[in-house]
């Protein structure tokens, strides 16, 4: 049996299942088609809106309490607690020297299943590799999970159904969407989310019907997800359509408390992995519906100056698009910052009314002894798609693939990595093709720069006078 979670939790509240399973289950025996249809017809929300609007324009919205995660300051959650220590897993992970995952935002359709299915197929389609290493081993959502009020009612059609095929564990930071209350209902805030991803032990959820996959085991809507090569730090920006809110008189402050003992154990630990930020609220967008989280990333920011520890990257979702940003600090490190939004429910462009389409990249904030440079670098406001992120003892790459490309295309989009020891986006160090002690020698010879004997560097020359020996030949090793 699995570790058990203590009953007393109040982050597992719910209807129980009596479906208790020994191990967790991630997929079905078999692949199966994709549904046609909804099984329940999601119902019209303009009624519970037109009240929202109303309210809102009463400033009468305000973030909502959440319960408390299991797990005291900073709640934990490991790779390995995940996938019931199969050890084989692990030493597999670790023999690869990397982990491939997923992470995509706003996935819950609400009018069918056609685009939430062309997501999630196009990430099936990853677990179809010639190097086993190439697979991913989990996917990290980042938010509205289920539209319009997370009912539990439609957490089948818009997550159990979609993922059905998918062969890896799921976890999910909260969206909005996933805690808001209809003013009509009388439901409390996140309970569907907290049943199918924070429960205390392996079993099959009542909102899965039919399907195999065991509710995920996260200790609350706040913690730290360990895994191989990879730290992820979770954090809940409530249910306010903006800003993202993370900590405030009415919610408290437990937040900024997990994330600072987060890092001071990153820092205490001396962690040399990649540490990346997950939340639903992106604190940049360029434009479009959707504004900046400008108190939340101020907090989060007063936290990693006061620690002296920052994210390698930062993923949000909340706009229903693909944008990524670089945010170059005053001593001079690279964050890259992604939105991915488009994970299945209807794409949100960032210009309209017959505004030209945005160039990048462009800055869109300018530096100052206050603020840090922010450029756009690349978006897609037109397709779904999904984040590929891989981490090794190295580097941290992040590639952005969009759904229409089809299950034959493995060539990303647009992509970005991160050195982990400079903080710097730098050039990506691809694996070998089979040859390893080939492909080590190309990458020492790719990250080591020549120098004088002064110490400067040897400036290249030009591609007319290098001739074929510029590059060792392959012969030659």
């Amino acid at each position: 049996m699995p570790k058990k979670r203590s009953d007393e939790s109040s982050a597992a509240r719910g209807n129980r299942s009596d479906r208790i399973l020994a191990a967790p289950v991630f997929s079905q025996p078999q692949p199966t088609p994709d549904p046609q249809t909804f099984v329940v017809r999601h119902a019209s929300d303009a009624a519970a809106y037109k009240v929202i609007d109303e309210l809102n324009r009463e400033h009468k919205l305000k973030a909502l309490p959440f319960p408390p995660p299991r797990g005291g300051t900073e709640p934990r959650l490991t790779f390995a607690e995940v996938v019931d220590n199969n050890q084989k897993l692990l030493d597999t992970i670790s023999a690869n020297g990397q982990i491939v995952f997923h992470a995509t935002g706003d996935c819950g359709g609400t009018k069918g299943p056609a685009t939430q299915n062309e997501v999630s197929d196009k990430m099936v389609s990853d677990f179809d590799e010639a190097d086993p290493a190439e697979v991913p081993q989990f996917n990290f959502l980042l938010g509205d999970i289920v539209y319009s009020f997370g009912e539990a009612q439609y957490y089948y059609d818009q997550f159990y159904d979609p993922y059905r095929n998918y062969h890896a564990p799921i976890l999910a930071a909260a969206g909005n969407h996933d805690g808001m209350v209809s003013p009509l209902q009388h439901e409390k805030s996140l309970q569907a989310f907290l049943r199918n991803f924070c429960s205390d032990c392996f079993q099959v959820s009542p909102d899965a019907g039919n399907l195999s996959r065991t509710a995920q085991i996260q200790p609350g809507v706040f913690f730290t997800f360990e895994a191989p090569f990879v730290r992820i730090i979770a954090l809940y920006s409530n249910t306010l359509e903006d800003p993202g809110v993370i900590a405030d008189r009415h919610i408290g402050n437990s937040q900024l408390k997990f994330l600072k003992a987060a890092l001071l154990r990153v820092k205490k630990e001396n962690y040399r992995g990649a540490l990346l930020f997950a939340h639903h609220h992106p604190p940049y967008v360029a434009r479009g519906r959707h504004g900046w989280s400008v108190e939340m990333q101020q907090q989060i920011d007063t936290v990693c100056n006061e620690v002296g520890i920052w994210p390698h990257a930062d993923l949000a979702g909340h706009a229903h698009n693909y944008q990524r940003f670089t945010r170059t600090r005053s001593d001079g490190t690279h964050i890259p910052y992604i939105v991915c939004g488009n994970g299945g429910h209807a794409v949100q462009r960032l210009t309209t009314n017959g505004q030209p389409p945005l160039r990048a990249p462009q800055l869109i904030q300018a530096a100052s002894k206050d603020t840090d440079a922010v450029v756009l670098e690349s978006y897609d406001d037109r397709n779904f798609g999904y984040l590929r992120l891989v981490a090794n003892a190295r580097q941290l790459r992040i590639e952005y693939h969009p759904a229409v490309d089809g299950p034959n295309t493995k060539t990303p989009d647009d992509q970005v990595t991160i050195d982990l020891a400079t903080r710097q986006v730098a050039h990506y160090v691809a694996r070998d093709s089979g040859i390893p002690a080939l492909a080590e020698r190309i990458r020492q010879f790719a990250q080591v720069k020549p120098t004088k004997a002064d110490g400067r560097a040897i400036r290249p020359r030009s591609d007319a006078n290098r001739g074929s020996r510029a590059f060792p030949r392959i012969k030659d090793w």
